[in-house]
């Protein structure tokens, strides 16, 4: 399993500061100052976000993707000689070519046909064999062909993030001890997207073990037809065996044009160039930060706009 933040990291043995893999995790949190003021936060009431895209592979999804690799590994599951196969809208996929090349597997990923081209692009580059579904049927079409290829094939690793333990258990020991000691302990509220449920999942476990009195909202698109990419609506989506809806104190919404604008509102006046799932994030965690009079409140930032450069919501009005 990955280091927790409290364990020492040692000089040599099981530790290299220079190589990839420890690059995952420990990302910033930012405070968004200006959000609050323009969006009319009371005082007492901050709204952190932690900026995922300086993890290697340029998301949060390296933190699933290394535990579920150093995992697999550890029990025998997955082996040298044997090929790593997702399904995936993109991130996940990018971070297991990635990790995945660098210990030497090979890769397959399956994506719905209409990722973004830059995810194409970026995946194809990492070496991966990717393989393009029906984009009606969305990631769950995909899933559900990714798991027909891992019963045919006994030399295949089927990551199933959906399913993974070591999905949320790389959250629960890294991202929530994270934003617990960034924020010195004073987080009061914590907001995640959830496509997976990882995030949630696991930061939430570890939040609420640190101070039950934390509260917790999964975040959701507003129905099945949405564009933003990552999240599920999961009342009629395939629902992952990891993500624990009743850690939940509440569940938040959002639009794919509410994400747009709130993209398009960070670039202009944070600074911040994030993608659509991220802006999705800021748009509930300051939803909810509304109709606080005090308290901090803390969300994830899964990537930046990066891989969204062909996006025509970009060049919209505020």
């Amino acid at each position: 399993m990955l280091l927790t933040v409290e364990q020492p990291r040692q000089t040599y043995f099981g530790f290299n500061p220079h190589s990839l893999e420890e690059q995952v995790g420990n990302t910033p949190l930012l405070r968004l100052v200006r959000t609050a003021k323009d969006y009319g936060l009371a005082p007492d009431v901050a709204v952190f976000a932690k900026a995922e895209w300086f993890n290697p592979g340029g998301s949060v999804k390296d933190r699933a993707a290394l535990n579920i690799i150093r995992t697999a590994e550890e029990d025998g599951r997955l082996r040298p000689g044997m090929t790593i196969l997702e399904s995936t809208s993109g991130n996940t996929g990018i971070a297991l070519a990635m990790l995945g090349t660098a210990r030497g597997y090979r890769v397959k990923i399956l994506a719905p046909e209409n990722i973004s081209p830059e995810r194409k692009m970026i995946l194809r580059a990492y070496g991966a064999d990717l393989i393009l579904t029906d984009p009606a049927e969305g990631v769950d079409g995909a899933m559900l062909q990714v798991r027909q290829l891992a019963a045919q094939d006994p030399n295949m690793f089927y990551a199933n993030q959906y399913d993974n333990d070591a999905n949320w258990q790389a959250h629960y020991l890294t991202t929530g001890n994270e934003i617990w000691r960034q924020t010195d302990g004073q987080i009061t509220h914590f907001v995640a997207g959830t496509g997976t449920g990882g995030t949630f999942t696991g930061t939430t476990r570890r939040l609420k073990e640190l101070n039950p009195q934390i509260l917790c909202y999964a975040a959701q698109p507003t129905g099945p037809v949405n564009g933003i990419e990552g999240w599920k609506h999961m009342p009629t989506a395939i629902k992952p065996a990891i993500y624990d809806e009743s850690l939940a104190d509440g569940l938040l919404t959002a639009n794919t044009e509410d994400a747009h604008a709130m993209a398009r509102y960070l670039a202009r006046h944070e600074g911040l160039f994030v993608g659509v799932s991220a802006a999705a994030a800021v748009f509930v965690a300051v939803k909810l930060a509304r109709t606080l009079e005090q308290g901090v409140v803390a969300t994830v930032l899964p990537d930046n706009g990066w891989k969204y450069m062909s996006e025509s919501f970009w060049t919209e009005e505020e």
